[in-house]
Protein backbone atom coordinates (compact mmCIF):
# COMPACT_ATOMS: atom_id res chain seq x y z
CA UNK A 1 0.00 0.00 0.00
CA UNK A 2 2.72 2.54 1.02
CA UNK A 3 5.03 1.47 -2.07
CA UNK A 4 1.99 2.33 -4.52
CA UNK A 5 0.92 5.34 -2.78
CA UNK A 6 4.35 6.22 -3.66
CA UNK A 7 3.99 5.39 -7.11
CA UNK A 8 0.80 7.02 -7.52
CA UNK A 9 2.04 10.89 -5.44
CA UNK A 10 4.91 10.25 -7.73
CA UNK A 11 2.79 10.36 -10.73
CA UNK A 12 0.51 12.96 -9.39
CA UNK A 13 3.55 15.39 -9.07
CA UNK A 14 4.91 14.85 -12.25
CA UNK A 15 1.45 15.62 -13.42
CA UNK A 16 1.80 19.31 -12.16
CA UNK A 17 5.11 19.52 -13.64
CA UNK A 18 4.17 18.88 -17.00
CA UNK A 19 0.80 20.74 -16.54
CA UNK A 20 3.41 24.05 -16.02
CA UNK A 21 5.17 23.27 -18.63
CA UNK A 22 2.22 23.01 -21.07
CA UNK A 23 1.04 25.96 -19.05
CA UNK A 24 4.08 28.35 -19.07
CA UNK A 25 4.05 27.33 -23.42
CA UNK A 26 0.83 28.00 -23.88
CA UNK A 27 1.17 31.78 -22.35
CA UNK A 28 4.35 32.33 -24.73
CA UNK A 29 2.98 30.93 -27.64
CA UNK A 30 -0.26 33.35 -27.20
CA UNK A 31 1.97 36.41 -25.93
CA UNK A 32 4.98 35.81 -28.87
CA UNK A 33 7.46 35.33 -25.76
CA UNK A 34 10.97 34.52 -26.72
CA UNK A 35 12.31 34.80 -23.34
CA UNK A 36 12.55 32.69 -20.32
CA UNK A 37 10.63 33.27 -16.78
CA UNK A 38 12.41 33.10 -14.02
CA UNK A 39 11.31 29.62 -12.96
CA UNK A 40 12.19 27.86 -16.23
CA UNK A 41 15.37 26.43 -15.05
CA UNK A 42 13.70 25.66 -12.20
CA UNK A 43 10.74 23.76 -13.63
CA UNK A 44 13.20 21.79 -15.73
CA UNK A 45 14.91 20.59 -12.86
CA UNK A 46 11.84 19.52 -11.44
CA UNK A 47 10.79 17.53 -14.34
CA UNK A 48 13.88 15.63 -14.58
CA UNK A 49 13.84 14.18 -11.03
CA UNK A 50 9.76 13.43 -10.65
CA UNK A 51 10.40 11.48 -14.03
CA UNK A 52 13.18 9.59 -12.54
CA UNK A 53 11.38 9.46 -9.14
CA UNK A 54 8.36 7.93 -10.93
CA UNK A 55 10.41 5.06 -12.44
CA UNK A 56 12.53 4.38 -9.28
CA UNK A 57 9.24 4.04 -7.19
CA UNK A 58 8.27 1.02 -10.11
CA UNK A 59 11.72 -0.20 -9.00
CA UNK A 60 10.54 -0.50 -5.47
CA UNK A 61 7.37 -1.83 -6.34
CA UNK A 62 8.72 -4.43 -8.51
CA UNK A 63 11.72 -5.33 -5.64
CA UNK A 64 9.11 -5.37 -3.20
CA UNK A 65 7.24 -7.95 -4.96
CA UNK A 66 10.22 -10.18 -5.61
CA UNK A 67 11.67 -10.12 -1.94
CA UNK A 68 7.87 -11.30 -0.72
CA UNK A 69 8.20 -13.97 -3.10
CA UNK A 70 11.37 -15.52 -3.04
CA UNK A 71 12.37 -14.42 0.79
CA UNK A 72 9.09 -14.22 2.83
CA UNK A 73 10.81 -14.92 6.04
CA UNK A 74 13.45 -11.56 5.62
CA UNK A 75 10.89 -8.90 7.21
CA UNK A 76 13.13 -6.36 6.54
CA UNK A 77 12.13 -4.93 3.74
CA UNK A 78 8.71 -5.57 4.14
CA UNK A 79 8.82 -3.40 7.46
CA UNK A 80 6.72 -0.15 7.13
CA UNK A 81 10.56 1.65 8.67
CA UNK A 82 12.27 0.51 5.61
CA UNK A 83 9.92 1.02 2.67
CA UNK A 84 9.67 5.20 4.23
CA UNK A 85 13.55 4.84 3.80
CA UNK A 86 14.15 3.31 0.43
CA UNK A 87 11.01 6.25 -1.13
CA UNK A 88 12.94 8.56 0.86
CA UNK A 89 16.53 7.74 -0.52
CA UNK A 90 14.69 6.87 -3.76
CA UNK A 91 13.67 10.86 -3.99
CA UNK A 92 17.53 11.96 -2.57
CA UNK A 93 18.44 10.32 -6.04
CA UNK A 94 15.66 11.43 -7.48
CA UNK A 95 16.26 15.30 -6.96
CA UNK A 96 20.21 14.43 -7.24
CA UNK A 97 21.33 13.33 -10.21
CA UNK A 98 20.03 16.47 -12.29
CA UNK A 99 22.40 18.59 -10.43
CA UNK A 100 25.13 17.61 -12.45
CA UNK A 101 23.91 18.98 -15.75
CA UNK A 102 21.84 21.88 -13.50
CA UNK A 103 24.89 23.75 -11.98
CA UNK A 104 26.73 23.39 -15.29
CA UNK A 105 24.05 25.44 -16.69
CA UNK A 106 23.38 22.93 -19.08
CA UNK A 107 19.11 23.38 -18.85
CA UNK A 108 19.02 26.15 -20.99
CA UNK A 109 16.17 28.21 -22.50
CA UNK A 110 14.99 26.62 -26.17
CA UNK A 111 13.16 29.51 -27.78
CA UNK A 112 11.12 26.92 -30.62
CA UNK A 113 9.95 24.75 -28.07
CA UNK A 114 9.28 27.51 -25.01
CA UNK A 115 11.31 25.17 -22.83
CA UNK A 116 13.62 24.57 -20.29
CA UNK A 117 16.31 21.26 -21.62
CA UNK A 118 19.06 20.05 -22.12
CA UNK A 119 20.21 20.75 -24.96
CA UNK A 120 19.36 17.69 -27.76
CA UNK A 121 23.16 17.06 -28.79
CA UNK A 122 25.80 15.07 -28.21
CA UNK A 123 26.81 15.55 -25.11
CA UNK A 124 28.03 13.41 -21.51
CA UNK A 125 24.62 15.36 -19.90
CA UNK A 126 22.64 14.04 -22.10
CA UNK A 127 23.37 10.52 -22.54
CA UNK A 128 23.48 10.47 -18.11
CA UNK A 129 20.08 11.60 -18.27
CA UNK A 130 19.11 8.79 -20.52
CA UNK A 131 21.09 6.18 -18.28
CA UNK A 132 19.50 7.94 -14.70
CA UNK A 133 15.81 8.23 -16.04
CA UNK A 134 14.95 5.29 -18.52
CA UNK A 135 17.57 2.30 -18.78
CA UNK A 136 18.75 2.10 -15.59
CA UNK A 137 15.12 1.52 -14.52
CA UNK A 138 13.84 -0.47 -16.96
CA UNK A 139 16.85 -2.56 -17.00
CA UNK A 140 16.64 -3.26 -13.34
CA UNK A 141 12.84 -3.94 -13.46
CA UNK A 142 12.90 -6.75 -16.42
CA UNK A 143 16.12 -8.13 -14.55
CA UNK A 144 13.65 -8.83 -11.21
CA UNK A 145 10.56 -9.87 -13.20
CA UNK A 146 13.11 -12.81 -15.42
CA UNK A 147 14.67 -13.70 -12.09
CA UNK A 148 11.18 -14.26 -10.35
CA UNK A 149 9.83 -16.33 -13.81
CA UNK A 150 12.45 -18.10 -13.06
CA UNK A 151 12.01 -18.46 -9.68
CA UNK A 152 8.26 -19.75 -10.28
CA UNK A 153 9.30 -22.31 -12.76
CA UNK A 154 12.03 -23.91 -10.69
CA UNK A 155 9.78 -24.31 -7.39
CA UNK A 156 6.93 -25.02 -9.66
CA UNK A 157 8.38 -28.51 -10.42
CA UNK A 158 9.27 -29.48 -6.73
CA UNK A 159 7.40 -30.59 -4.59
CA UNK A 160 6.74 -27.56 -2.04
CA UNK A 161 3.95 -25.97 0.07
CA UNK A 162 1.04 -24.79 -2.03
CA UNK A 163 1.51 -21.81 -0.15
CA UNK A 164 4.26 -20.85 -1.12
CA UNK A 165 3.70 -21.22 -4.90
CA UNK A 166 0.45 -19.76 -4.72
CA UNK A 167 2.73 -15.99 -2.69
CA UNK A 168 5.07 -16.74 -5.52
CA UNK A 169 2.77 -16.52 -8.41
CA UNK A 170 1.04 -13.98 -7.12
CA UNK A 171 3.90 -11.87 -6.70
CA UNK A 172 4.51 -12.77 -10.16
CA UNK A 173 1.12 -11.19 -11.55
CA UNK A 174 1.61 -7.78 -9.40
CA UNK A 175 5.40 -7.79 -11.36
CA UNK A 176 3.70 -8.50 -14.24
CA UNK A 177 1.49 -5.24 -13.47
CA UNK A 178 4.72 -3.35 -13.13
CA UNK A 179 6.30 -4.53 -16.25
CA UNK A 180 2.73 -3.22 -17.79
CA UNK A 181 3.18 0.35 -16.70
CA UNK A 182 6.91 0.42 -17.71
CA UNK A 183 6.37 -0.89 -21.03
CA UNK A 184 3.71 2.12 -21.84
CA UNK A 185 6.09 4.18 -20.13
CA UNK A 186 8.64 2.81 -22.79
CA UNK A 187 6.16 2.44 -25.70
CA UNK A 188 5.08 5.79 -25.30
CA UNK A 189 8.22 7.87 -25.07
CA UNK A 190 9.76 6.29 -27.52
CA UNK A 191 9.67 8.96 -29.52
CA UNK A 192 11.24 11.06 -27.34
CA UNK A 193 14.21 8.42 -26.84
CA UNK A 194 14.36 8.11 -30.34
CA UNK A 195 14.96 11.83 -30.66
CA UNK A 196 17.92 11.50 -28.48
CA UNK A 197 19.27 9.39 -30.67
CA UNK A 198 18.67 11.43 -33.30
CA UNK A 199 20.48 13.81 -31.41
CA UNK A 200 23.43 11.83 -31.01
CA UNK A 201 24.66 11.34 -34.79
CA UNK A 202 22.34 14.75 -36.57
CA UNK A 203 20.45 17.97 -35.62
CA UNK A 204 17.15 16.61 -34.43
CA UNK A 205 13.68 18.11 -35.41
CA UNK A 206 13.23 21.86 -34.91
CA UNK A 207 10.09 21.45 -32.27
CA UNK A 208 11.11 18.02 -31.04
CA UNK A 209 10.50 19.21 -27.71
CA UNK A 210 6.95 20.18 -28.24
CA UNK A 211 6.64 16.40 -30.24
CA UNK A 212 8.46 14.70 -27.07
CA UNK A 213 6.07 16.20 -25.00
CA UNK A 214 3.07 15.45 -26.63
CA UNK A 215 3.93 11.64 -26.23
CA UNK A 216 4.91 12.15 -22.59
CA UNK A 217 1.68 14.10 -22.07
CA UNK A 218 -0.35 10.80 -23.70
CA UNK A 219 2.23 8.58 -21.26
CA UNK A 220 1.12 10.27 -18.29
CA UNK A 221 -2.31 9.95 -18.89
CA UNK A 222 -2.29 6.14 -19.53
CA UNK A 223 -0.09 5.70 -16.57
CA UNK A 224 -2.80 7.05 -14.23
CA UNK A 225 -5.74 4.91 -15.53
CA UNK A 226 -3.50 1.50 -15.37
CA UNK A 227 -2.14 2.54 -12.20
CA UNK A 228 -5.35 3.25 -10.85
CA UNK A 229 -6.86 -0.16 -12.11
CA UNK A 230 -4.23 -1.94 -10.77
CA UNK A 231 -3.70 -0.39 -7.20
CA UNK A 232 -6.71 -2.09 -5.44
CA UNK A 233 -5.88 -0.43 -2.30
CA UNK A 234 -6.01 3.11 -3.61
CA UNK A 235 -8.61 2.40 -5.90
CA UNK A 236 -11.05 1.23 -3.11
CA UNK A 237 -10.20 3.95 -0.76
CA UNK A 238 -10.65 6.81 -3.34
CA UNK A 239 -14.30 4.88 -4.51
CA UNK A 240 -14.90 4.59 -0.36
CA UNK A 241 -14.27 8.81 -0.04
CA UNK A 242 -16.23 9.55 -3.06
CA UNK A 243 -19.49 7.43 -2.08
CA UNK A 244 -18.95 8.96 1.69
CA UNK A 245 -18.80 12.26 -0.18
CA UNK A 246 -21.44 11.56 -2.41
CA UNK A 247 -23.73 10.19 0.62
CA UNK A 248 -23.06 13.60 2.92
CA UNK A 249 -23.83 15.90 -0.80
CA UNK A 250 -27.42 13.72 -1.32
CA UNK A 251 -29.47 14.52 2.14
CA UNK A 252 -27.95 18.47 2.03
CA UNK A 253 -29.24 18.72 -1.24
CA UNK A 254 -32.91 17.14 -0.39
Amino acid sequence: MMLSANSCLAVFVMGISVLSFNTFTLQNDLKQIDYQDSLCVLRGYIGYSVCAIVNYSFVLQALFQYTTAVYPHYLFYQSVRSQILLIIIAWIIGFTYPLEFLLRDEIIFNVDNQICQIPMKLSFSIIYMSFCIFIIPILVIMFIYIKLILYVKKISKRVVSVNILFRAQRELKMIRRTVILVAILSTICAPYQTLIIISLFTEPPKYHFRIAYVFLDLSLLCVIIVLFQFTDPVKTSIIKRIRRLSNMIIPTIS
